[in-house]
């Protein structure tokens, strides 16, 4: 069952949600917006072939960036992060979405990877690519992401290697 805006408030009063720096505006009907924080993670240029196995790490192939703004390419991915640490309880998950004033732009947030897991506290790594024509401009701060509750059947803690994470 996914929370609207009056059960979202009740979880954060009793403090099983918590969402850093909470601003009420942020809250829509049934979602919390999330902010882009000012670190990226952008892909190395000509590293050749790279092995695609359960020992992947991303870190090989990106390298950190802390910027501004950052003007993403048309057909360019990078990695983001939101500016505010969730915390959801062990019988609640999340899912990631873009916002669709986004979408109309060619602007994907969160391609694979939207779901979080219940129990988890952390900062959430945005993939971010631009399917548009245009270059577009990124500006730490904006609302590029939303959030969207729900209650799962029992009980479950993410336990696993991005349970901590805070860059992309």
């Amino acid at each position: 069952m996914i929370l609207t805006k009056e059960k979202i408030l009740e979880e954060i009063k009793k403090k099983r949600i918590k969402i850093s720096g909470f601003k009420k505006e942020n809250l829509g009907p049934a979602s919390y917006d999330l902010t882009l924080a000012s670190h990226f993670r952008v892909f190395k240029e000509n590293i050749g072939e790279f092995n695609v196995t359960n020992k992947a790490d991303h870190k090989k192939i990106t390298r950190s960036v802390t910027t501004k703004t950052y003007t993403l390419m048309p057909g360019e991915l990078i990695h983001g992060i939101t500016k505010e640490k969730v915390t959801i309880p062990e019988d609640m998950c999340g899912w990631l979405q873009g916002r669709s004033r986004f979408a109309r732009i060619g602007l994907m947030v969160h391609l694979t990877a939207s779901f979080m897991q219940p129990g988890i506290a952390n900062q959430q790594v945005l993939e971010i690519y631009n399917a548009g024509p245009v270059p577009l401009k990124l500006h730490p701060g904006t609302k590029v992401c939303q959030l969207i509750f729900q209650r799962c059947e029992g009980k479950a803690k993410y336990k696993g290697r991005f349970s901590r994470q805070k860059k992309p």
